[in-house]
């Protein structure tokens, strides 16, 4: 009995070895793409080739190779992508984003009537919107915090389909951009949470809070904004010491910050502080343009942000005196500074402020950078290779390389040639999962 027994383990063992053997083989081929390429910019800034054979396995590139090479070649069942009429590079990347909202006059009710459950159904909505623009990766940057980790997680588990999320805490001061405004008192001390702070060691607190919940990054807000309902201006509102403190507590704990920053001296304390990049930077001015030079600090200016608040204030009526009259500054002044900025060689990364904008039309910030007078390949540098690195994923994502991640784009025609064609990518790939293909 014992050798029968030993005999069905061993026969078992035997086909179970086998039949992972050929299980394993299977997913192998059946997770092996090929990619025929007509042109290929592979790493933004370097020249574009042509006629082009790109190969994945699961969601990573193994082989880039000049021609178009035989899918047979890498085995049988090889499911083959045909790009040869396309222009072809790297997923984009957005480092503005708030996925919770947009902005309109249906905010208020909404925020009084929808549930934190269904508000995450909306977000996922928008999150999928930008995947098919063509935007592979993004950083989320004021969002309910809980909600929007466990989206990012949701995606990065592949429960659900969305682009990569780098998400931020909030960390800022009382009655400042970050803080609720707009409501009445005991509104405005219902929706206060921890991530409000007051002086140095508070603000540490706030920042360690942050972390401890999650957050991949630390966006403050050195200036006031325009969406604040206050008529608190858009100049320096955090002081040097809770800035010092929120960057060094960041720091210590592995983690980058951002810093929303329209004028100059807001932006000014937030570069001496030592933050990774400035959000919007409507009025960087020479000083500051030092600064981002020395210190090596990205600008992320949204462009989109400050032509759509400035169409609303224009045309809509929903806006409070104070935030049209902020808008109506803001929007008609951050084209020229980001040109001059781009001019002096500022690093630039892309960003929107989507949210603000409607979600899915985050290329048009492209349109808008290239009328400031930033190079087409300057842009496509922006949301690529720039955004990698201030995310500090340069090793997995922002060009197209062996061992890298497969999110890949393309156009029917070059943006390098007219930057309008990002308006309208016919092909969308992220973690060699296909997600548009006209």
């Amino acid at each position: 009995m014992k050798i029968f027994s030993r005999f069905c383990k061993s026969n078992l063992i035997s086909h179970g070895v086998l039949l992972t053997s050929l299980l394993t083989s299977y997913s192998v081929l059946a997770n092996t793409k090929v990619m025929h390429i007509g042109s290929l910019l592979a790493e933004p800034g370097k020249t574009v080739k042509t006629k082009q054979t790109l190969v994945l396995k699961d969601d990573v590139i193994t082989h880039i190779i000049d021609g178009y090479q035989d899918p047979a070649s890498y085995g049988e069942d090889i499911e083959l992508i045909d790009l040869k009429n396309r222009f072809v590079m790297p997923g984009l990347m957005d480092m503005h984003v708030h996925l919770q909202f947009e902005l309109g006059p249906k905010n208020d009710n909404e925020s009084l009537k929808m549930s934190s459950q269904l508000v995450e159904m909306r977000s996922l909505m928008f999150a999928m919107r930008t995947l098919k623009a063509g935007f592979t990766t993004v950083r989320d940057v004021g969002s309910s915090a809980q909600e929007m980790y466990a989206l990012r997680d949701a995606i990065n588990n592949g429960w659900v389909d969305g682009p990569r999320i780098v998400a931020a805490g909030g960390v800022g001061i009382t009655g400042g951009h970050m803080d609720v405004s707009g409501v009445k008192p005991d509104l405005m001390e219902l929706y206060t949470d921890s991530s409000i702070c007051d002086g140095p060691y508070d603000c540490r607190r706030a920042t360690r809070d942050a972390i401890k919940y999650g957050a991949d990054l630390i966006k403050i807000t050195s200036t006031g904004g325009v969406l604040t309902d206050r008529a608190t201006g858009t100049g320096q509102q955090m002081e040097m010491d809770e800035l010092k403190e929120v960057v060094l507590a960041a720091k210590r704990m592995g983690r980058k910050v951002a810093s929303h920053a329209h004028q100059e001296d807001g932006i000014i304390a937030a570069l001496e502080a030592g933050v990774d990049s400035i959000e919007h930077g409507s009025y960087a001015g020479k000083a500051s343009i030092k600064l981002f030079k020395k210190t090596g600090a990205y600008l992320v200016p949204t462009l989109l942000a400050g032509h759509t608040v400035l169409e609303m204030a224009e045309n809509s009526d929903f806006m409070s005196d104070a935030i049209k009259e902020k808008a109506r500054k803001v929007g008609n002044e951050m084209q020229g500074n980001v040109g001059r900025a781009y001019k002096a060689g500022v690093k630039i990364a892309f960003g929107t402020d989507s949210g603000v904008s409607k979600h899915g039309i985050n290329a048009y910030e492209a349109v808008l950078m290239a009328k400031a007078g930033i190079s087409n390949m300057d842009v496509i540098k922006s949301a690529t290779i720039n955004s990698a690195d201030l995310l500090g994923m340069s090793d997995k994502i922002g060009t197209l390389a062996v061992g890298k991640q497969a999110d890949i784009i393309a156009t029917d025609g070059s943006p390098l040639d007219d930057i309008e064609q990002l308006l309208d990518v016919d092909f969308v790939m992220k973690d060699g999962k296909v997600y548009v293909n006209k």
